[in-house]
């Protein structure tokens, strides 16, 4: 019972956009893989877009505090890779989600949806060697 709010946040979500949002993730790391350039980058638009349809009950934490290792993604090859994203693509998706969450942090129901997406503007500033967990998994 306690998992409710949970689910009923994540089906409004979906209905009011959650389901756009996700589709264009997954549809611009469709694209980044045809351009063979952006394949690095890919893994990281198809994991935003899996927690743009249901980001209740999800946050984004660190691959390398969760699995108390380094990988490829959280070394010096990860952080040139952020650095490229942030440049190209994240501080726009960053402003975009950051300019929605204002806009539903305007009314009482709407500021779920704007924690939302402030937690997507995260995400989206610097993806690489970073994951989406259930808040009861750390």
């Amino acid at each position: 019972m306690r998992d409710f709010p949970l689910l009923l946040g994540n089906i409004l979500w979906f209905i009011l956009g959650g389901f756009a949002v996700g589709l264009a993730w997954w549809f611009a790391a469709a694209i980044m893989i045809i351009s063979i350039i952006g394949i690095p980058w890919a893994r990281a638009a198809f994991v935003i877009g899996r927690f743009s349809f249901f980001p209740f009950g999800y946050r984004v934490v660190e691959r390398r505090a969760l699995f108390q290792r380094s990988d490829i993604g959280s070394g010096l090859l990860g952080l040139l890779g952020n650095l490229i994203w942030f440049v190209f693509a994240g501080i726009w998706l960053g402003i975009a989600h950051l300019m929605a969450a204002l806009l539903c942090f305007l009314t009482i129901i709407g500021i779920p949806f704007g924690l939302q997406h402030m937690k997507l503007a995260q995400i989206s500033l610097f993806p690489i060697g970073k994951t989406i967990v259930p808040n009861d998994a750390i």
